[in-house]
């Protein structure tokens, strides 16, 4: 056998084999308590626990061995009867404690790793580069060391001008010149198992401690020229030890500070579903793989309910590899002989979700990030009536779709697949403009004779809503109109930050002879929506969805309710109230806004981020519908958006959003919720709260309609933290409020 090949197979057979030996039966004495150690609280649970979520990482759970002595019962309750439990029934020492587990594993010849049950704070990435390193080295046995300045009574590693390990000194043992040494070995280990064990019968209990040291058998094998390797910890933090209250408090400063330390997201090849559908990196989680087994996973779905025929409508943005995306769908519906209808070209989401409705699919897919950065992508899917996936269906979709492999999936080639009889393309681009003006009055906009700057935003939006206004007789300027999969470098988000170009180019007109009446911008699949006034001003979504509430009610006689999301402005609550309608408030996710448009025949529902919709026309948002209604409006009422927004505000009053991104871990969303539930908060930047609200995230009602509101989102990792009051100060320093609640 080669040697490339005899490594190969030795390093997978001690993978497979990993023993873990955890020793829990030190008694607390030195952390001044009368229970284990292990069993002290860090955090919301015991120390010992992290410990074993380490060593399940590694090995079976039948793997892993926990030595035990003082108070055995309470840490075998404490855990669990699955584990293997070996009583240490002396204290005589960490060798002694390990050689408890000789008699279950004398005929064991793969590796041992051992750790202690009340050294919580090494990171599974730095115990998985300890094994690799072992067994890359070949070594008999490895320990975890870190090079420190830090005056620490832990044991010195001895290495000779080559860089060799040569000894491993304890402190009490060590000569000044040894404790000057650096690298500190940390108390973790990877062995094989019989070089230890004969190492271990051979030790004594001559050394300060008295004790049968686990250390002294290491230094046996380094004497007898072992190969013995360190890996080297990149964590400061990782050198703590907890033996007192004051450890035990630094410890939890520790684990809180590494929860909530922004860091980039790095996915595993897992599918999961966000308030507006999967979204992921593209390159990490957004692969073509995972793309094969979401339509694997949808076509199990089809097969089983019998809809086959019914197949699926499918559509794609301008981003990076979308087409791709939606040519691999392609391939697996056909290859599960399931109906599908593919997009002649990029479309806007909207226009995805109103041909799903027509075509009558079972499922409407839609491949597409939508303002996420350029480095996203994803799938939005929706069902035969034009509405996102619920959440209980989004969780066994993404379920059933993990759990396949790449076998699998059936698949046939794509020309094979575009011969198949059950699949198709199409075009809707026409019905979705012809619905889409059947909402608005097409001849009032064409006496008008309006002026618009259009701005795409490098996205998909640009050919409807072109067509749309074209055939209103407005005169359209298109600004960054063509395709561009990485968006100028930035989130096709439309918002302020973004819209630079647009708000310049209407105040470099603005004084002209023929000023733009109106600037537009849509999102990157066109389902959000952004508007400048004729001065250049930009108008938030907010304001947008008041002004189009008061238009639809006042002006055009549409009476109802208004539906909003919590993020949403509470001005629309005043304005609901004033007209004698209702505000009904939704969690966030455009899925919530739809069901409860059609529970109270709403006339509008709408979000902060741009997304909107009117009574009739599609469950989900529509960037180019809503461009189409704001047109109108200025055509009907012949005012500027400036005028119209001031006489709302002299009805109503004025509130002002302030909104920060705080990047966020998955690890936030459930420690942060679980801090703002523990905590006695009765005022936020010395405003008294006057209720909280815990159905999306946490939001806290001030008086007069104002509020503060912190959550998670569920398309990208930040935390959102809002604040609405009556003046703009007074917004700023309700988030700075709600930001320090939390801990830094």
């Amino acid at each position: 056998m080669a040697q490339k090949e005899r490594t190969a197979w030795t390093q997978e057979a001690r993978t497979s084999q990993l023993q873990v030996v955890i020793l829990a039966a030190s008694q607390g004495a030195r952390a001044g308590v009368s229970y284990p150690r292990a069993l002290q609280r860090l955090g919301d649970r015991a120390i010992i626990d992290y410990v074993v979520d380490c060593a399940l990482a590694l090995a079976d759970r039948e793997n892993v061995h926990i030595i035990v002595g003082f108070q055995r019962e309470e840490i075998e309750k404490h855990l669990g009867p699955e584990f293997h439990y070996v009583f240490q029934e002396a204290a005589l020492g960490t060798g002694h404690a390990v050689m408890q587990v000789y008699p279950s594993l004398q005929d064991y010849d793969g590796d041992l790793l051992i750790l202690y049950g009340d050294t919580p704070l090494f990171r599974l990435a730095s115990l998985r580069g300890m094994l690799l390193r072992h067994r890359l080295k070949e070594a008999d046995l490895t320990l975890f060391s870190r090079i420190t300045d830090q005056p620490l009574p832990y044991g010195r590693i001895v290495r000779d001008k080559s860089g060799q390990i040569v000894d491993l000194v304890e402190e009490a043992d060590a000569s000044a010149e040894v404790r000057s040494i650096r690298e500190l070995n940390l108390g973790a280990y990877v062995a094989r198992a019989q070089p230890l064990f004969a190492a271990l019968q051979e030790i004594n209990r001559d050394n300060v401690a008295g004790d049968y040291l686990l250390t002294d058998a290491i230094r046996q094998l380094v004497h007898r020229g072992y190969c013995v390797e360190a890996y080297q910890s990149a964590d400061e933090d990782e050198v703590l030890g907890i033996n007192t209250p004051q450890d035990l408090a630094a410890a939890e400063d520790i684990l809180q500070k590494r929860i909530l330390r922004p860091r980039r997201v790095e996915e595993e090849s897992i599918i999961r579903f966000g308030t507006g559908g999967w979204r992921a990196v593209i390159g990490e989680a957004f692969t073509m793989h995972n793309v094969r087994r979401l339509c694997q996973a949808l076509a199990n779905r089809l097969i089983r309910l019998g809809q086959e025929r019914q197949g699926v409508l499918i559509g794609y943005d301008r981003r990076f590899l979308s087409d791709r995306a939606a040519e691999v769908a392609v391939e697996v519906f056909a290859g599960n002989n399931i109906c599908a209808a593919l997009l002649r070209e990029a479309a806007p989401t909207p226009l995805i979700t109103y041909a799903t409705v027509l075509e009558g699919a079972a499922y409407g897919l839609g491949f597409t990030a939508s303002h996420n950065p350029p480095e996203w992508n994803g799938l939005k899917v929706f069902k035969t009536d034009g509405s996102l996936l619920l959440d209980d269906e989004s969780r066994e979709i993404e379920a059933d779709a993990n759990a396949l492999t790449a076998e699998d999936v059936i698949k046939v080639e794509l020309p094979l697949a575009l011969e198949s009889p059950c699949v198709k393309m199409v075009d809707y681009t026409n019905e979705y403009v012809d619905a889409v003006e059947s909402f608005v009055d097409m001849e009032a906009i064409r006496e008008a004779g309006l002026r618009v700057l259009v701005d795409p935003m490098f996205g998909v939006g640009e050919v409807t809503i072109d067509i749309v206004l074209t055939e209103a007789r407005c005169r359209v300027s298109t600004i960054r109109g063509r395709r561009d999969p990485l968006f100028g470098g930035r989130s096709p988000a439309p918002d302020l930050e973004a819209l630079g170009l647009l708000i310049h180019e209407m105040r470099d007109i603005a004084t002209s002879q023929a000023p733009y009446d109106l600037g537009l911008a849509t999102d990157g699949d066109a389902d959000r929506i952004a508007i400048v006034d004729e001065t250049g001003q930009y108008i938030s979504a907010n304001e947008l969805l008041v002004l189009l509430y008061w238009y639809m009610n006042e002006v055009r006689g549409e009476r109802g309710a208004v539906v909003r999301n919590l993020a949403t402005t509470h001005m629309l609550d005043r304005l609901a109230r004033d007209m004698g309608q209702e505000c009904i408030e939704v969690p966030v996710g455009f899925k919530h806004i739809a069901a409860a448009m059609q529970a109270h025949d709403a006339v509008l529902g709408g979000e902060s981020s741009g997304g909107l919709t009117i009574r009739g026309h599609i469950l989900g948002k529509d960037g180019i519908l809503a461009a189409a209604l704001i047109v109108e409006m200025l055509a009907k009422t012949g005012k500027k958006v400036s005028t119209l927004l001031d006489a709302i505000y002299r009805r109503i009053g004025r509130l002002y959003i302030v909104e920060r991104n705080v990047p966020a871990t998955p690890e936030m969303s459930v420690v942060f919720p679980r801090l703002l539930r523990e905590t006695q908060i009765r005022e936020l930047a010395g405003y008294p709260i006057v209720e909280i609200l815990t159905m999306d995230g946490h939001k806290f009602l001030l008086e007069d309609d104002q509020w503060v509101l912190l959550r998670f989102s569920g398309t990208e990792p930040l935390l959102r933290i809002f604040a609405e009051a009556d003046s703009p100060a007074k917004a700023r320093a309700l988030v700075d409020a709600g930001q320090a609640l939390l801990p830094m």
